[in-house]
């Protein structure tokens, strides 16, 4: 049975400045038609889970959607602890880089790319 991607609503938003990154990130690095970005979590870090982000082919149990053309995968498990989340990016004096905005912790850690539900 065949998913329709364009059917799916993502579970989860990307800011425009996390968007125009992930596109500059992609070009850079030349990847094919077939990666797209990874969204997803691990067990560890301080406060339990961490954050997965980066770029992969899409594998099983994975669910893809579109989000403004950039493909994002995500394991179906996955999506219990990002759904709502919010994923930007920050190239301010103070800080630089992706930032999780993630309505289902409970608490998170200072580094921003660790938490707990």
């Amino acid at each position: 049975m065949s998913t329709d991607t364009a059917s799916l609503v993502a579970p989860v938003v990307l800011t425009e400045g996390a968007k125009k990154e992930i596109i500059k990130l992609m070009s850079q690095q030349e990847l094919g038609e077939e990666y797209g970005l990874r969204l997803g979590v691990e067990g560890g870090g301080c406060a339990g889970m961490n954050y997965i982000l980066g770029f992969d082919q899409k594998k099983d149990g994975d669910q893809e959607y579109l989000i403004d053309q950039i493909k994002v995968y995500m394991h179906k498990a996955h999506g219990l602890y990002l759904v709502g989340m919010q994923v930007d990016f920050q190239d301010g004096l103070n800080a630089r880089g992706f930032t999780f905005s993630n309505p289902n912790a409970s608490s998170t850690c200072g580094c921003g790319t660790s938490f707990s539900v």
